[in-house]
This record gives structure tokens, C-alpha cells and sequence, in this order.
């Protein structure tokens, strides 16, 4: 009995710490959002989440680890989501690939509070060598799992391919949060759709 109950106890400790990291991880990319990288502070993260400054100290070693925890979680979110999408999709090749490159025009992705965290993430990597490696591991893994979607499509050049489908759905995701009314989730999905149909199609055979 006693070491059930021990056992309990360190259950719910363990997961009361990983609550309060997770709020802390979320109350910093809220504030990315909200605030910008200017405005984000122990201070202010600490109040979005409800705590004192000192509990971010004790699961943090300081603002600059927990924006890195953010930036990774918010990664890992999107990477299920596109996964999600995919899965959910069936098994056509073709319908898994467009629905994994499309899912980034639709709910949680186009979150707007996604935006302000997201281009403040992306400052970072610019200048912040631990930002960049979740950056680069991040988009690595996009990439990798586009590749193997494209693989049973038949794609030529899976690589070079997944690179530069990678690269439009960022542009088209970007410009659409930005301004949704430009064009649409709705014509966001179908250029891509369209895209992915030209790029997969059989070069003509050259003229004898």
C-alpha cells in the first residue's frame, strides 16, 4: 500500500511539472505572438501564465531556454498535425501528399497568434545557433516525410521536389496569413493541388 501510494505521489508530481512547463511553453509563444520578441519578458510570460517568476527559474534555466522549448513544442505541434492530415487522407498516394502540403491552409495552422510566434522563431535562427539547429531539424523532417509521400507519386526527383513544394507552401502561407482575404485557404490549396499535378506529370517524350 505505502509504495502504491509513493508511486501515485511521484506520478502526480511528475505530471504537475510537466503541466507547469507546458504552460509556461505556451504562455511564451502567446507572448511572441502578442508582444513580439521586444516585449517578451520573464515578466510578461510569467503573468500570462499565472506564475511567479521563480517557477519559470525553477523548470527554465532562463527566457532564452524556454523560447527554445517553444519553438521546439510549436514545431512538434505542426509536425503531428501534417502527419495527422496525411493519415487521415487514406491510402491514395496522391490524396496523402496533398493533403499533408494542404493541411498548412487550414485550422490550427493558420492560428494568427501562429504568425507572430513563428516570424520570431524564425529571427532567432537568424542569429541564435540553438534556434537554428531546431530549425533546421524541423524543416529536415518536413522535407523528409514530403519525400516519402512523393516517392509512391512517382516523383523523378523526390528531393528536389520536396524542397521546392517545401518553399511554396511556406510563401502561400505567409502571404495568406498576412492578408486572408489576398486569396484564400480555398485557392491556396487548389494552386498547390495544381502544382503537385503539373510536377508529377510525365515529361512529353522529345520530338524524334
Amino acid at each position: 500500500m505505502y509504495n502504491n501510494m509513493t508511486a501515485a505521489r511521484q506520478a502526480f508530481t511528475r505530471e504537475s511539472a510537466d503541466a507547469r512547463r507546458a504552460d509556461l511553453i505556451d504562455a511564451t509563444a502567446a507572448c511572441l505572438a502578442e508582444l513580439g520578441l521586444a516585449g517578451t519578458s520573464v515578466r510578461a510570460i510569467c503573468a500570462k501564465a499565472g506564475v511567479s517568476p521563480g517557477l519559470l527559474r525553477h523548470y527554465f534555466g532562463g527566457i532564452d531556454d524556454l523560447i527554445a522549448a517553444a519553438y521546439q513544442a510549436t514545431s512538434d505541434r505542426m509536425d503531428a498535425v501534417f502527419a495527422a492530415a496525411a493519415d487521415a487522407a487514406g491510402p491514395d498516394p496522391h490524396t496523402r501528399l496533398t493533403a499533408y502540403l494542404t493541411a498548412s491552409f487550414r485550422p490550427p495552422v493558420t492560428d494568427p497568434q501562429l504568425l507572430g510566434a513563428w516570424t520570431a522563431f524564425w529571427a532567432l535562427a537568424r542569429s541564435d545557433a540553438r534556434m537554428a539547429a531546431i530549425h533546421a531539424d524541423s524543416y529536415a523532417g518536413y522535407r523528409a516525410r514530403l519525400r516519402d509521400l512523393l516517392a509512391p507519386c512517382g516523383a523523378r526527383d523526390p528531393d528536389q521536389l520536396a524542397i521546392l513544394l517545401t518553399a511554396m507552401v511556406d510563401g502561400l502561407w505567409l502571404e495568406l496569413s498576412l492578408d486572408a482575404s489576398s486569396f484564400g485557404a480555398d485557392s491556396a490549396a487548389a494552386m498547390v493541388e495544381r502544382a503537385v499535378t503539373a510536377l508529377l506529370s510525365p515529361s512529353p517524350a522529345p520530338p524524334e
